[in-house]
């Protein structure tokens, strides 16, 4: 039996395959979801994974998750994301997931959720503020991670990705060093995740999930704005894809 999970991201779409194959992959989500889902399909395929067979299970999670026709089940990001961190963290953990167009935190207490707060309704504290400042300043996302390590913040105090743009376009216009304004964009987004983040009570151990958790700077960032260990993850941009795939294979019993 194969067991996947696939989390229809509104930048990326992730998969996590378990049972006989074990892989994770990740493809862009594009403009149309559908069209995602059949590549996802056919790159299964490729790899020995058939999803319309009576071996293959599918759950699909995420922003897209009802334009997997071929899932078996459809479960919400909440559940999915705390499944996936509860294999990551254990059964006692709080997850702080940033994601493109969102950010949540979910509280996991003996294996189940016990409480999550999400901020979907404006972009500057997620990932796609991230991508757009980086673009902005002509580097990638870890050039922008490398150029902050090496500035000194400048303040970015607006809330909306629009205005905060408009201030790093005038910083841009002042002559002030790329490393700085990196810097101020970095601090701007990790301040506006831990302010989310402070709205409920962390557990012990936080860990960071979504297309940040891999880096080493932003989630020391991070940890020095909530006042508290949070863990980078090596496979934490697949959290909600891993806890669909384990879902998957629980629900197959």
């Amino acid at each position: 039996m194969n067991y996947v999970g696939i989390d229809i991201g509104s930048t990326a779409s992730k998969v996590a395959v378990r049972g006989e194959k074990n892989m994770f992959f990740v493809l862009p989500t594009g403009w149309s979801s559908k069209e995602t889902c059949q590549k996802i399909e056919e790159k299964l395929k490729e790899e020995g994974v058939d999803v319309l067979s009576e071996d293959t299970k599918v759950v699909a999670t995420g922003y897209g998750r009802v334009a997997v026709e071929f899932a078996d089940h459809v479960i919400t990001e909440i559940t999915c994301h705390a499944r996936g961190g509860r294999e990551m963290a254990g059964d006692n953990c709080s997850i702080i997931d940033v994601g493109g167009q969102d950010t949540k935190v979910i509280v996991v207490e003996h294996g189940m959720v016990q409480d999550f707060l999400m901020n979907d309704k404006c972009s500057a504290g997620t990932g796609k503020f991230l991508e757009i400042m980086a673009n902005r300043l002509g580097v990638t996302l870890q050039e922008l991670f490398d150029l902050a390590a090496d500035g000194t913040v400048l303040p970015i105090s607006s809330l909306c990705t629009v205005f905060a743009e408009s201030e790093v376009i005038n910083y841009i216009g002042e002559g002030r060093r790329r490393e700085d304004i990196a810097a101020g964009v970095v601090d701007s987004v990790a301040a506006k995740v831990a302010q989310l983040s402070q709205r409920k009570t962390l557990s012990d151990k936080v860990i960071l999930t979504g297309g940040l958790s891999d880096s080493e700077y932003f989630t020391k960032i991070l940890s020095a704005k909530v006042n508290h260990a949070v863990d980078s993850t090596e496979n934490g941009r697949y959290a909600g894809a891993l806890g669909a795939a384990l879902l998957a294979e629980e629900k197959s019993r």
